[in-house]
């Protein structure tokens, strides 16, 4: 059974200065896992978006829930409706993160994240830095995680998004504006997932 936060609905603004572009977004009530998925106490990593949208589906399955994607080899779609286990969207990412307010981060660096100033070159167990206001864990450091979105269809094609920074990232780097993206099959040491729920009417 995953442990996931009831999070209120709210509004999130969102930028990307790669590309120049400021928007903001809002959001209804979800849920979100408190930590990211995990094999053991370890974070989940070495996932490509494809593994993660999949491994979606596998837990809903094994929690008796519909699943919230349709998948047809290389293409996704997402049934918002479905109360099965899907990614955060990045607006839903970030509103979490900072817990609803504006903040780059929600927290002394050292307190919340493991980076490269204190990692050691590895992951840690999650859950061993302090949270955030609605009580997520290693929402910067650690792992970077998947988000559903494309980054820029137009220039980048199926690229995703990814978010938070990871134990070999530098400060700077970990920040809840920072954007990530990469091919749907790149798949990493430091990048895995956290799953998100659509709370229905």
């Amino acid at each position: 059974m995953l442990d996931l936060v009831d999070l209120p609905a709210g509004l999130v603004f969102l930028r990307d200065d790669r590309l120049g572009k400021r928007w903001h977004v809002n959001l209804p009530a979800f849920r979100l896992a408190r930590f990211p998925t995990v094999a053991g106490d370890l974070p989940l990593t070495g996932v490509s978006w494809y593994d993660a949208v999949a491994l979606c589906n596998q837990l809903s399955a094994s929690a008796g829930l519909p699943p919230a994607y349709g998948i047809d080899g290389t293409e996704a779609d997402c049934d918002w409706s479905s109360p099965g286990y899907r990614l955060p969207t990045e607006a839903e990412w970030q509103y979490a993160c900072t817990a609803g307010t504006p903040a780059y981060r929600y927290g002394p660096i050292d307190d919340i994240a493991w980076y490269a100033g204190n990692s050691g070159g590895h992951t840690h167990p999650v859950g061993t830095k302090e949270p955030n206001a609605w009580g997520l864990h290693d929402m910067l450091g650690n792992t970077w995680e998947w988000c559903w979105d494309l980054y820029d269809a137009e220039t980048y094609g199926s690229y995703r998004i990814f978010r938070g920074g990871g134990f070999a990232d530098d400060e700077r780097s970990v920040g809840s504006t920072v954007r990530r993206r990469s091919h749907p099959t790149f798949a990493i040491d430091d990048l895995g997932f956290r799953v998100a729920q659509s709370v229905l009417e």
